[in-house]
C-alpha cells in the first residue's frame, strides 16, 4: 500500500512539474498584429493572465510530432521569453512586443527577453515564410502547451501545426489565406473589439484573415504601431427585480383563477 501511495505521489509530482504553474489553453491568447518590418507583434489576452506567468515565443519550425512524444523545434532562428509581471493582466488587454531584433527588447506589460539556445540566435521576424508560435513549457525548447500561432507563409512547409493542438482559423492564423501568392510582412486585426458577451467569443473573428488588414505588396511598416485598444465585453442584461415580482404576481393570480374554477 505504501509503495502504491509513493508511486502515485511521484507520478503526481512529475505531472505537476511538467505543467506550467499558470497554464494557458490554446486560444486564450491570440495574435492581433504581425510586423516583420518593425520586428514586433501584438496579442490579446482572452482570459485573465495570472501574475508571474511565463510564455515563450519561437519562430523555429515544429517537427509535427506531439510534445513529449518526439515533438521538437528545429534550429536556426530564435526563442523569446515573456514574464507577465507581478500583477494579473485583465482579459481584453492587448500586449505589444517590439524590437525583438534589437539588444533591448520591448513589452508593453511585463518583461521580454531572449533565450540563449545554441544554433538559434537569428533574432527578428522574416518578411516571408515565417511562423511564430506562442506556447508554455518547462523551457523554451520543451513546450507542454501551445497557445497560438501566426504565419505569413504556410502551415504546411514553414512551420506545421501538427502535434501542437492548434488549428488554422480556430486558434492560429495564416495571413495569406485570402491571397496565397502573397508573402505579407505586415498584418493587423481590424475587426470588432466590443459587443461580445465573452472574451472567448472574439476568437473566431481574430483568427479570421477577413478581419485583418494584410500587406500584399511588401510595403514599409517599420514605423507602424499596432492598435492597442483593449477588447471589452457587453454584460448580459438581467431582468429587473420589479419585472420578476410582477411576473410572479401574475402567475399567482392565474393559478388562483384556475383553482377557483375547479371549486365551482
Amino acid at each position: 500500500m505504501f509503495k502504491t501511495l509513493a508511486l502515485s505521489s511521484a507520478c503526481l509530482a512529475a505531472c505537476l512539474s511538467a505543467t506550467p504553474a499558470h497554464a494557458l489553453s490554446a486560444g486564450q491568447m491570440a495574435f492581433t498584429a504581425f510586423n516583420a518590418d518593425e520586428d514586433g507583434f501584438a496579442m490579446v489576452a482572452l482570459t485573465t493572465i495570472a501574475a508571474n506567468t511565463t510564455v515563450y515565443f519561437g519562430d523555429n519550425e515544429w517537427n509535427g510530432s506531439v510534445a513529449g512524444a518526439g515533438g521538437a523545434f528545429n534550429t536556426g532562428e530564435a526563442y523569446l521569453q515573456w514574464l507577465s509581471g507581478g500583477a494579473d493582466i485583465a482579459a481584453g488587454t492587448v500586449l505589444r512586443f517590439a524590437s525583438i531584433d534589437k539588444t533591448t527588447l520591448s513589452a508593453s506589460v511585463g518583461a521580454l527577453s531572449r533565450v540563449a539556445v545554441s544554433g538559434s540566435t537569428n533574432y527578428g521576424l522574416a518578411n516571408s515564410n515565417e511562423t511564430l508560435y506562442a506556447y508554455q513549457g518547462s523551457s523554451a525548447t520543451a513546450p507542454t502547451n501551445f497557445i497560438a500561432a501566426i504565419t505569413n507563409g504556410s502551415f504546411t512547409v514553414d512551420g506545421t501545426l501538427a502535434g501542437t493542438g492548434l488549428t488554422e482559423g480556430v486558434n492560429a492564423i495564416r495571413l495569406n489565406a485570402n491571397v496565397p501568392t502573397a508573402t505579407p510582412d505586415f498584418g493587423e486585426y481590424t475587426g470588432a473589439r466590443s459587443g461580445e458577451t465573452s472574451f472567448a467569443a472574439y476568437l473566431p473573428a481574430v483568427t479570421n484573415p477577413a478581419h485583418w488588414q494584410v500587406d500584399t505588396s511588401n510595403g514599409s511598416y517599420a514605423s507602424t504601431v499596432p492598435n492597442a485598444t483593449a477588447f471589452s465585453v457587453t454584460a448580459v442584461p438581467e431582468p429587473d427585480s420589479w419585472a420578476l415580482a410582477l411576473a410572479g404576481v401574475g402567475l399567482c393570480v392565474l393559478l388562483g383563477r384556475r383553482h377557483t374554477r375547479r371549486l365551482s
